[in-house]
């Protein structure tokens, strides 16, 4: 009879996932044995539970399958509590697996306990544990439902050590997931007459096209129907930023000449998206009086600030696919609206170029990235002010492959660009991090060195959390607190790791990095980055320059 740890990795391998990424605890250890018995799911060994929360996020990313985690109790999960929040934020499945106490010491505050239930109930869309072994089949298929249905997001499986060691007789059940909800003919044939009546319309699109299929399915509708494309907070890879009819991205700091123009629009199309703070900019757009059409799989998410004309708990793709029988048109002054968000958007993607005396402005290395990556290359984004040009500075086109945290998160991006290069070991990936993120994580870039993946990590090195800084010198200007970094020597460190390093310290040597990008196996990149060059213009500013 199979154990319940068995049972649970049988389950695991029978939805076609092929890899798990861990580090290793001792109350689950009848998990790892049961993974040394089933080699097909490969079992990644990271640094920390943070870095494979952050692993496995990414990976459900780029297969659309749940992404997994092992980590052990208490300091265990509360480490990897950070990429439960990611992935809710970026509505990215995830299935936690938890190795927690024996279950004759649950809720007595044994040996590194925590109720998952009240630690994770507010971020995550479903926490169980298991209290029986017979329980772990069925409890291990309601986690991988309630992580892929609807709107994706996280769940997390409490698993008591005794539990998971124990013979298990109930069968492991086939994975039973909900047909996403179709729209009803009248609210298809409503939508189409809408659009059709759309002089000034502007087409929101977001985490639901981020799947098999969903981006040649955005882009033929937006040809077909002659949509403006915007795209929600960094998800820029969901539409080719070269068509005519990408008008830009809603996220931080928008230009405001291109907000007033998102005001003007006569409908807006909240397509297969969540209406947060960000993609709205603060709660104000669609602005009051705005016809809205908002469009979300799952209706707790419909109807929260912005009273919407058609409302519909439907999935996007679904949705798009009953129009197929309806004539597409649109109003004869539709083609200068399109042109005009269009020549927004383009009108903020420049780069000025300009020499500083403390280093390299690193819009410079995003806008040279975006010249030379692969047409498949695959670019891991930490959070920092170093990320902020990839955004609108570079230019993305599918198959292209973004990965960004929307949650914010420091630490993502080099265990992102590790699970990346492991999914797809023949595609271009990059993974760049600030200083600051650089020591939370960048440490799983060892993970990457010993499988061989041919990752390339860029380090932007300006001696500060440079995203604070920026608010503090407009705040209190001059006043610099709790944001200088003392760093180390980051070549000699990446060096430390055995690959090739390339050190940019000068508009100069940029050209290096197309050569470094384009060498075979794992290497390193340090920009010494300017400071000056992002800081508002105070005096303070200045004298750093």
């Amino acid at each position: 009879m199979p154990t319940a740890a068995q049972s649970l990795i049988q389950f695991l391998a029978a939805q076609g996932i092929d890899r798990a990424f861990c580090v290793p605890g001792e109350s689950y250890i009848a998990l790892l044995d049961a993974l040394h018995a089933h080699p097909g799911i490969d079992l990644v060994t990271c640094r920390s539970e943070g870095g494979a929360g952050f692993m496995a996020v990414a990976d459900a990313k780029l297969t659309g399958r749940p992404g997994v985690v092992l980590v052990s109790r208490g300091p265990g999960a509360c480490n990897a509590s950070i990429a439960v929040h990611t992935a809710e934020q970026d509505a990215t499945p995830l299935i936690l697996l938890v190795g927690q106490v024996e279950k004759r010491d649950l809720r007595r505050n044994a040996f590194q306990e925590i109720d998952y239930g009240r630690m994770f109930g507010g971020i995550a869309k479903w926490v169980g544990e298991a209290t029986h072994p017979d329980q772990v089949p069925e409890l291990i298929a309601r986690a991988y439902a309630m992580a892929m249905q609807g709107v994706p997001g996280p769940v997390v499986l409490s698993l008591p050590e005794d539990v998971l060691a124990e013979p298990c007789a109930a069968p492991v059940p086939a994975a039973t997931l909900p047909a996403p909800a179709i729209p009803a003919p009248a609210d298809a044939a409503r939508f189409a007459a809408l659009l059709r009546g759309a002089e000034r319309p502007i087409l929101l699109a977001g985490h639901a096209f981020d799947r098999p299929g969903g981006r040649e399915a955005l882009r033929a509708f937006a040809e077909a129907w002659n949509l403006p494309i915007a795209v929600s907070f960094r998800r820029q890879d969901l539409f080719p930023n070269g068509h005519d009819l990408y008008a830009g991205d809603l996220g931080l700091r928008n230009p405001d000449a291109q907000r007033a123009a998102f005001a003007e629009a006569d409908l807006v199309i909240a397509l297969g998206t969540r209406l947060t703070d960000i993609t709205t900019q603060g709660w104000t757009w669609p602005a009051q009086g705005q016809r809205l059409v908002h469009v979300c799989a799952e209706p707790r998410f419909l109807g929260w600030l912005f009273p919407a004309e058609l409302a519909l708990p439907v999935d996007a793709l679904a949705l798009i696919a009953a129009l197929d029988h309806e004539a597409p048109a649109a109003p004869a002054g539709r083609a200068a609206w399109n042109a005009r968000l269009r020549a927004l958007h383009v009108a903020d993607t420049g780069v000025r170029a300009a020499n500083h005396a403390d280093g390299v402005a690193f819009a410079e290395v995003a806008r040279r990235i975006g010249e030379i990556a692969a047409p498949d290359a695959i670019v891991a984004l930490d959070a920092g002010t170093f990320g902020a040009p990839f955004y609108r500075k570079t230019p993305w086109t599918p198959p292209q492959r973004l990965l960004a945290p929307v949650s914010g998160a420091m630490g993502f991006g080099v265990p992102a660009g590790v699970a990346a290069a492991l999914r797809f070991p023949q595609r271009q990936v990059i993974a760049a991090v600030g200083d600051g993120g650089a020591l939370m994580t960048a440490g799983e870039f060892a993970v990457a060195v010993a499988r061989g993946v041919p990752l390339k990590m860029i380090l932007s090195d300006n001696g500060t959390y440079a995203s604070i800084r920026i608010h503090q010198e407009k705040a209190h200007p001059g006043r610099v607190s709790g944001t200088t970094l003392e760093n180390p020597d980051f070549v000699a460190w990446c060096a430390s790791f055995r690959v090739p390093v390339t050190r940019v310290d000068s508009n100069a040597d940029i050209p290096a990095l197309a050569a470094a990008l384009a060498a075979p196996g794992p290497a390193a990149i340090v920009v010494r980055t300017s400071l000056a060059a992002v800081l508002p213009a105070t005096p303070a500013a200045q004298a750093a320059e």
